[in-house]
């Protein structure tokens, strides 16, 4: 009996097991079923919902008119004020460009001007101080287009690279950076002596220098001639006459010079540079040439050095007061630039070694110039009005040139018009220079074909 009750609580202890696992399996589907439901019926809400807005009719918005033409008022104006920002960008932009373009036209290289071929026999080896400089430069082509060796010294106090920068690297061609203050040793077979400050402003910014320039400057080169045996030109000028009391003003004149003034820094030491030049002659043996240079204008001169030239130009350009100083009564004779270096070529490859004046003896009074410049420059508004005197300021200069006439067969060929017109184009260009080319340097095509002929 006791065997068969264990039995029976043993079956139903099983089957009250089953029943308990079907139960729990059938509370979970049950809860499953339900979550489905729930989701099924929210996304049938969902839709519904968004079927009903879609087809629902959409208001629309009404703008008051007033409201509508400022928006269109406004839209117009700032579409203008895109299109004029756009413009402008676009116009920087080719601003920069064109710069960045002429910075690359700079370095291409540019050809060299045409040079006449020469045998060793006739090609000379030729010194030019101050060859850097407004006359220097313009010597410096002529003797490169004939086909001479040629050597540049320069300090590059008021002379200029860009001046003689188109023949560099030339294989006539060589640039020496030096102050003939202290010695310098070439081989030359001639030499043009061209450095000193010439105008008032640049020499007596520093007399003491102008003056060692023009003394142990010449002593060095003079030096040099008698060493290499070369012969020299020395390049003098109309200031030795001073405030002449004779005129036109001969090489005979002794003239007229204040040796304590403003400018006698520059006055005596041309002065003294002749006495120098004739003491080797007569001591040493050495084949000297003194030119006395009058008033010279043209291309590469300065356009802030203070001369009557550059000054009424640069004025007469900007519409500023031509401004005269003293009375405009003193008087001027101006050799253009490029007879100067006729005149000095020719007292150079001749045989006469007396002091010559090289100067255009046509003579205008700074008031006539002055309105002859102002002429010149198209709608010039500029006025001319006079300032005060400067001190020691010739009252007239004129050059006698019967000796260069008689000697050298030289003469003056531009008139006064047409090298004041060349001048005012140079300068023209001077202003308008905002970027580096190296194609700019001045040369003029018709002076430089003429001397490639000679």
């Amino acid at each position: 009996m006791i065997r068969q009750s264990l039995k029976f609580r043993k079956t139903v202890s099983i089957i009250c097991i089953i029943v308990l696992i079907v139960f729990i399996f059938l509370v979970l589907n049950k809860d499953k079923n339900y979550d489905i439901q729930i989701e099924n019926s929210h996304s049938e809400d969902a839709q519904a919902l968004s079927y009903r807005d879609f087809n629902r009719p959409k208001k629309d918005i009404i703008v008051p008119r007033e409201q509508s033409n400022i928006m269109d008022s406004n839209s117009v104006k700032e579409e203008k004020d895109n299109t004029k920002q756009e413009l402008l960008d676009a116009k920087a932009r080719i601003e920069l460009l064109e710069k960045k373009l002429a910075i690359l036209e700079g370095r291409i290289p540019q050809k060299y001007p045409e040079v006449k071929y020469l045998g060793y026999k006739e090609r000379r080896r030729i010194l030019v101080t101050g060859g850097a400089g407004f006359v220097g430069s313009h010597l410096v082509d002529v003797l490169m287009m004939r086909g001479h060796e040629v050597i540049v010294v320069d300090n590059f106090f008021t002379g200029r690279k860009r001046n003689v920068e188109h023949w560099f690297g030339h294989r006539n061609f060589e640039m020496i950076h030096h102050d003939i203050v202290n010695p310098l040793y070439v081989e030359a077979d001639e030499i043009y002596h061209l450095a000193s400050p010439a105008s008032p402003p640049h020499y007596m910014q520093n007399p003491v220098k102008t003056i060692k320039t023009n003394t142990l400057g010449t002593i060095n080169m003079l030096g040099l001639a008698r060493r290499v045996g070369a012969k020299i030109l020395i390049a003098s000028t109309s200031e030795v006459y001073g405030d002449p009391m004779v005129h036109p003003q001969p090489e005979s004149y002794w003239g007229h010079v204040n040796p304590i003034g403003p400018r006698a820094c520059y006055d005596e030491g041309k002065r003294v540079a002749e006495t120098l030049a004739y003491s080797y002659a007569k001591q040493e043996n050495v084949s000297v040439r003194v030119a006395r240079i009058f008033n010279t204008y043209g291309p590469r001169m300065h356009v802030s050095d203070g001369r009557v030239v550059s000054n009424f130009i640069m004025q007469a350009l900007q519409n500023l007061t031509i401004t005269v100083y003293g009375n405009g009564k003193q008087t001027r004779s101006f050799c253009y630039v490029s007879d100067l270096v006729d005149g000095l070529l020719a007292l150079m490859d001749s045989d006469y070694s007396l002091p010559v004046n090289i100067g255009n003896p046509v003579e205008h009074t700074i008031e006539e110039f002055a309105v002859i410049i102002k002429d010149l420059v198209p709608g010039c508004r500029s006025t001319v009005a006079t300032g005060a005197a400067v001190e020691d300021d010739p009252q007239r200069r004129r050059p006698d040139i019967a000796i260069a006439e008689k000697h050298l067969h030289w003469s003056p060929k531009i008139s006064l018009q047409e090298g004041l017109q060349r001048t005012i184009d140079y300068f023209k260009e001077e202003l308008s220079r905002t970027t580096f080319y190296n194609n700019q340097t001045y040369m003029d095509a018709k002076v430089k074909a003429s001397h490639i002929r000679n």
